[in-house]
């Protein structure tokens, strides 16, 4: 839009074009990695064509000042599914509505957190989560109320409400990973948004279990079958014995 503008008009004083990164060298584990990574596959399986998921991209929301910027391990905005993300400019894109941020033992613990919460804050976004694995409150939740970006109270490793999603927050163990972000469909976590990998198991054992049922039932039905000829022949045999005693 900007640069439309600028072949269009002549301005009092040259133009100040501000530099946005899209990329800076940040130090990140192995285990953080497989858990922003795993979140992220599943919002992506799960909101393919109803929204737009980012992970780890900048996300700037102040046009004048490019220090002004987040970077959550997962972000979405929801509606049709956007172009691919290389930043995230709010002013362009508009704000996302959930954003998550997973901890590490990089995060220093009390005034970074505060410092990031606060951008949030300003950014608007309407719902922020935040999970960690070594606490023992491993899920907090912040939402955009009345203008104020409000913690919520839960009761530790608590399935929780994701009003952004129309889902449920919930906690479960992996046996390489540890406690892992997930979410579900029921209040009691029972059942889990499948990932890709998940559906794709479930699909294929839904098919077995197809196969398996079309065969039991072309089975019994050769076995009815059976039990019917045997039948007929059975009462062939009688009429035939009854015709025999009447000739006689």
């Amino acid at each position: 839009m900007s640069e439309t503008r600028s072949d269009r008009f002549e301005y009092v004083r040259p133009l100040q074009r501000l530099h946005f990164p899209a990329v800076a060298e940040v130090p990140e584990s192995h285990r953080h990695l497989e858990l922003r990574t795993a979140l992220y596959q599943l919002l992506s399986f799960h909101l393919r064509g109803k929204a737009t998921v980012g992970s780890d991209q900048f996300l700037y929301f102040d046009a004048s000042n490019p220090k002004a910027y987040l970077a959550p391990d997962v972000f979405l905005q929801l509606g049709s599914e956007g172009p691919e993300i290389d930043l995230w400019k709010t002013w362009e894109r508009g704000t996302p509505e959930l954003a998550v941020e997973i901890a590490s033992r990089s995060d220093a613990p009390d005034e970074p957190w505060r410092l990031k919460l606060e951008r949030y804050h300003r950014l608007g976004v309407c719902e922020l989560v935040r999970f960690n694995q070594r606490a023992r409150q491993k899920l907090r939740i912040w939402d955009y109320v009345e203008g104020d970006l409000a913690e919520r109270k839960l009761a530790p490793d608590a399935p929780a409400w994701c009003p952004v999603l129309g889902l449920f927050w919930v906690i479960r163990a992996d046996e390489r990973w540890g406690p892992m972000l997930r979410l579900a469909h029921d209040a009691e976590g029972k059942q889990l948004v499948q990932t890709s990998l998940e559906s794709e198991i479930a699909a294929r054992d839904a098919e077995a279990k197809a196969r398996k049922a079309e065969a039991s039932a072309r089975k019994a039905e050769s076995e009815a079958r059976k039990i019917a000829e045997a039948r007929v022949r059975e009462l062939e045999q009688t009429l035939l014995a009854l015709r025999a005693r009447e000739r006689e």
